[in-house]
């Protein structure tokens, strides 16, 4: 393919994605258009998915989606929000709190904030309206509560970042789902707080009419909702004590709820209901593994060419501290969470923020959580969050009213992710608690292997060169030369122009070798000059 066919077939492929092509489409051209002005075989683009379906954290993804689906058509979120407002209601702002909850724990299940506004938009969003809340505070408490829960396992993103962190980086322990969720349990608590105390100091503000606390109402709610209420403290203690692995809680959630919302309280029909909900939640299973499969070749390909290497580069110029890269970084992924979906943006942005981060000295986890913080901000940012029309949509609403009503969260979230940002203990603290510490990355260390590494590739050295005697070592080819144009040695090549050993006479090891040895292969390498031979 010639280079103007390549730039011409990107060109329209960019158009394309402008007036509504689907993202793995344009991803999968960009990589393939790529590798063919490199003369790459379509073998590498298969090569660089391969690694995608080794990776542990894979399987947890469907089942724990399937969990979602199984809440969100169920009666259960019905269930959850008059335990809710059994426990909370008669507090200032008592049922702003119970949306904010009930949405939390929602969207922690789903992975998906846009299902929250649907399922429990309609159901709280009357009765904020019959208890004399404000319209907008209503409108915006909704909009926002729903992209809240993103850091709380099980949710979604939680596992597509550690396996796609995972596949960025191979050889690191320290990014798994488990990690990662107790790394965001403390700022995603944070977050909710402070939506609660705003709710608070709205219920005060405008003299919101409470409900009286009744004992036996919130025994009545207690054992309705007790199924999906014990569900997060069985996930919590597992995690922690390590009882079970990853894959056996996610089997486990998808039994208990399969059980407890057909079996018990039957809102789910085997025959008319089960089928399309597999099928449902399997289609999104499907696309979010899609997107991966075509984002991991670009992504290999830009590695290969050193592309984020370059841009680090330039950027170093202009950004010489870790405060100035962080708050690079948070703009960033807002205009990045307003653009794409949070999948979609996981898959395509987080192996190229790799590198940057590892330079400006960013732990994983916590990367990790400033990424997904960000992308719930950016769901309700203006002027294109999805939730914003999503909650237009659902609330009847015109974009330039819900506009106006997230405003104030905005504020308040940002303020808050500005606090996890520059406070790394918040959420380093809790993990650090937990895990391996041998798992701990050494940022330095990985600089030096990464270094390593490419010396390999340039020059074609063994990476496993030990102290005593290896010619490929670099210390060694200070004694012996290697060969000039490949690095390596030609056959029966000990070292310099004329075959013989290097100035000391000995292989380059600490350990020097016999004399007679040495006179035995200066005689050798004679006789074979004598011949013509090397």
């Amino acid at each position: 393919m010639s280079a103007a066919a390549i730039v011409a077939l990107q060109a329209i492929t960019g158009f394309l994605a402008l007036v509504g092509l689907p993202l793995f489409v344009v991803i999968a051209v960009l990589a393939l258009t790529f590798m063919a002005s490199d003369n790459m075989t379509l073998y590498g683009f298969f090569d660089d998915i391969e690694p995608l379906f080794d990776q542990e954290h894979l399987l947890p993804i469907p089942l724990f989606t399937f969990a979602g689906f199984l809440l969100a058509r169920s009666d259960a979120p019905k269930r959850l929000v008059r335990l809710a407002d059994a426990l909370l209601g008669w507090a200032p702002g008592g049922l702003a709190m119970v949306a904010v909850c009930a949405c939390t724990f929602f969207t922690t299940f789903t992975g998906a904030s846009g299902v929250t506004i649907i399922a429990l938009g309609g159901l709280l969003y009357p009765i904020l309206m019959e208890r004399k809340y404000p319209e907008q505070f209503s409108l915006g408490l909704l909009t926002s509560s729903g992209s809240l829960g993103l850091l709380f396992f099980p949710a979604l993103p939680v596992f597509i970042f550690a396996l796609v962190y995972g596949l960025a980086t191979p050889g690191q322990s320290v990014m798994t789902p488990a990690n990662l969720f107790l790394a965001g349990l403390i700022p995603g608590l944070l977050l909710t707080l402070v939506l609660c105390g705003y709710s608070a100091f709205m219920g005060v503000r405008y003299n919101i009419e409470r409900t009286s606390f009744s004992f036996s109402e919130l025994g009545v709610a207690f054992k309705g909702a007790l199924g999906e209420a014990l569900l997060p403290v069985f996930i919590l203690v597992t995690i922690l004590t390590g009882m079970l692995d990853i894959n056996e809680i996610a089997t486990l959630t998808c039994v208990y709820l399969l059980v407890l919302e057909v079996g018990i309280h039957r809102d789910i029909h085997v025959t008319k209901d089960l089928p399309k909900m597999v099928a449902d939640s399997m289609v999104l299973v499907g696309a979010i593994v899609l997107i991966m499969t075509v984002v991991m070749p670009l992504t290999g390909y830009l590695n290969l060419n050193k592309i984020p290497e370059q841009i680090l580069g330039v950027l170093e110029k202009h950004i010489d501290s870790k405060i100035a890269f962080l708050l690079a970084l948070n703009i960033f992924l807002l205009i990045v969470g307003c653009l794409m979906d949070i999948f979609s943006a996981i898959v395509a942005v987080v192996p190229l923020l790799v590198p940057f981060a590892e330079r400006y000295g960013v732990h994983p986890l916590h990367l990790g959580v400033i990424f997904l913080v960000n992308l719930e901000i950016g769901y309700m940012t203006p002027p294109v969050g999805i939730n914003l029309f999503i909650s237009s949509f659902q609330f009847k609403k015109r974009v330039v009213t819900v506009y106006k009503s997230v405003v104030p969260y905005i504020i308040l979230l940002f303020g808050t992710l500005m606090l996890i940002t520059y406070v790394p203990a918040l959420s380093m603290w809790l993990p650090e608690q937990f895990m391996d510490q041998s798992a701990e990355p050494d940022l330095e260390q990985l600089h030096e292997e990464q270094s390593s590494e490419d010396l390999e590739r340039e020059f074609g050295l063994e990476s496993d060169t030990s102290d005593d005697g290896d010619l490929g070592s670099s210390e060694d080819a200070e004694d012996g030369d290697l060969d000039s144009d490949s690095g390596e040695l030609d056959d029966g090549d000990l070292g310099g122009d004329d075959g013989e050993l290097g100035d000391d006479g000995e292989l380059g090891g600490d350990d020097p070798a016999p004399a007679e040895a040495n006179q035995k292969a200066n005689a050798s390498t004679d006789a074979s000059d004598d011949d013509g031979e090397l």
